[in-house]
């Protein structure tokens, strides 16, 4: 009697047992089919690889103002401006050198002419003079110039996935690769 009550607890054992399995397996039969594979996971790529890199370059013309210290040379305003003393000087002189000419009436009227001749060469003297005289400062001469200025503003990338290429404008340069999200670029 023993051995039968055995085999029937055997039995009935097995049957349990039978009935789990297959619960079982139809339980993961359907967690499969939610959950994607690994291979389904692999089959979107996580980076692509950057093949070339651009730098993206602003330019803008700004005018500025450019100045430098340049040289001036300006005629000396004179303090006589009509040559007074160069023709009282001269004159006198004129007259003295007159007076030692001839005599008598001669001596007069070359006298007079020595002062005239003797005013007329002062005063040119003395405008030779003072157009000579001239001096040279320094003065700041400043112009306005347009100028070129360059902004780096980003890179241009050019990027592979698979057999695919593709460019995408970024801020930072880019390391080797690029991480990728849902297949596109992912960007900062």
């Amino acid at each position: 009697m023993e051995t039968s009550n055995l085999l029937k607890l055997s039995t009935s054992t097995l049957l349990l047992l039978s009935l789990f399995n297959l619960s079982a397996c139809s339980d993961s039969g359907q967690q499969e089919a939610e959950t994607p594979s690994a291979d389904a996971q692999q089959s979107q790529p996580e980076f692509a690889e950057v093949i070339k890199i651009e730098e993206v370059i602003k330019k803008s013309d700004a005018p500025k103002e450019v100045c430098k210290d340049v040289p001036v040379t300006q005629k000396v305003q004179p303090k006589d401006d009509k040559q007074i003393a160069g023709t009282v000087a001269g004159a006198a002189l004129g007259g003295v050198l007159g007076n030692q000419i001839g005599g008598g009436r001669g001596k007069k009227l070359a006298t007079v002419a020595g002062v005239v001749a003797g005013g007329v060469a002062g005063n040119k003297v003395q405008e030779n003079a003072q157009n000579k005289k001239t001096t040279t400062t320094m003065q700041r001469k400043c112009e306005t110039v347009m100028e070129t200025k360059e902004e780096l503003v980003g890179y241009e990338v050019t990027y592979r996935i698979g057999d695919k290429e593709a460019k995408v404008q970024m801020k930072e340069k880019p390391g080797k690769q690029i991480p990728l999200k849902n297949g596109k670029p992912d960007l900062p």
